[in-house]
């Protein structure tokens, strides 16, 4: 991945965050439980943190074309998938019309991708 995609994509990614938030407040903040807004409010947050970092490596890959550092925006944007996409979907379970059963034991994949992608980012920035 060059530093040039990695930068569109951190782009699509925080306008996503920005839409999916504004989404959730307002559009389905009266379908979802105190704890379902609390689960979509998580990804949100997690969206946006890690929406960051990929922008903080696609500057850094236009500097350098590490390849840790490509690997750490790779891992960041599977957390970003997995992390936050099945906790969209578990807090809007009942709303779907569709099973997101399967959804559950992704989430700590992607929390481990997150975890990979900062140790990546860490190897990455070593001289």
């Amino acid at each position: 991945m060059t530093s040039s995609r990695l930068l569109r994509i951190a782009a699509f990614s925080g306008a996503a965050t920005v839409a999916l938030g504004a989404f959730g407040a307002h559009g389905l903040k009266p379908y979802l439980s105190d704890y379902q807004a609390t689960i979509f409010e998580k990804a949100v947050q997690y969206q946006f943190v890690h929406t960051l970092a990929l922008l903080a490596v696609g500057v850094l890959m236009g500097r350098s074309e590490r390849v840790w550092l490509r690997r750490s925006g790779w891992l960041f944007g599977l957390g970003i998938l997995f992390f936050c996409g099945s906790l969209y979907l578990l807090a809007c379970r009942e709303l779907l019309p569709f099973p997101v059963g399967w959804a559950g034991p992704i989430t700590p994949v992607g929390g481990l991708c997150f975890i990979g992608g900062w140790l990546a980012l860490a190897w990455g920035l070593r001289r």
